[in-house]
């Protein structure tokens, strides 16, 4: 009963953050894994999934009465990402998915250094944006983000984000918004395949489902509240945090 009170605390707040900049799972699956030593990696995982797709949703419906979305666009998009996320998943099965870490590192660390160098990056919505929303690029970039969502994972939300700020001119708020439309659909398809396959602990699963999804409410609110400058700074911290777990796992793998 102990370990569950935990994980909803852990649930809680990965719920909030993701709701706001992505990065959930970098608190809760550390989370279940440190409670469970010994369970299986694919229940945990499955359990994982369970909670914080709930916590997506919630956060999803928020922004969606708050936020103008362009269902137009996002919609055939997140058909398109949900695809790739599929593909993603069987690519697992056929090539070692931690081989993109150094890649990742990279990434993430040009990103932060990015955004960190022009404060007013993402404040507003860019007039001049380098590419359309409406176009095939952005098709293009949401099957790159499905297929990397279903086949890594790490920092999937974050990098969709900042693609979205960069080359198709949303602020931080539209772009997190956005963002979770994508992400729900692309992790939809994983928790289905871990029910069918009975990797999902539902009486831990649930508990923290419900607290996913208070968190996933209260961040979802604090940014509709706070604004694009909120989320940008969320954004900075969360990106931080991931280049520091992915450089120590690539120096534990050595």
């Amino acid at each position: 009963m102990t370990e569950v009170a935990v994980l909803c605390g852990f649930a809680f707040f990965a719920g909030l953050v993701d709701a706001v900049a992505g990065g959930g799972g970098l608190i809760q699956v550390p989370a279940l894994f440190a409670v469970f030593p010994s369970m299986p990696p694919a229940i945990l995982l499955g359990t994982n999934k369970f909670s914080a797709i709930t916590g997506t949703t919630i956060a999803t419906l928020r922004y969606s009465v708050s936020v103008p979305i362009q269902w137009r666009s996002v919609l055939p998009a997140a058909g398109v990402a949900g695809v790739g996320a599929l593909a993603g998943a069987k690519t697992v099965t056929l090539i070692d998915p931690t081989m993109l870490r150094p890649v990742l590192l990279l990434m993430l660390g040009g990103m932060a250094i990015y955004t960190l160098a022009r404060p007013k990056f993402g404040e507003r919505a860019g007039a001049a944006a380098p590419l359309r929303q409406d176009g095939s690029a952005f098709y293009g970039v949401t099957a790159v983000f499905g297929f990397y969502d279903g086949f890594f994972g790490p920092g999937a939300g974050s990098v969709l984000m900042f693609l979205l700020v960069r080359l198709f001119g949303h602020d931080f708020l539209s772009a997190a918004a956005t963002t979770k439309v994508l992400n729900l659909v692309t992790n939809f398809g994983a928790l289905i395949l871990f029910m069918m396959t009975g990797n999902v602990l539902y009486a831990v699963a649930l508990p923290m489902a419900a607290f996913n999804v208070a968190g996933g409410f209260l961040g979802a609110h604090f940014a509709v509240r706070r604004g694009s400058q909120f989320i940008r700074t969320v954004f900075l911290i969360v990106v931080v945090a991931l280049i520091a777990k992915i450089f120590f796992d690539l120096l534990n793998s050595l």
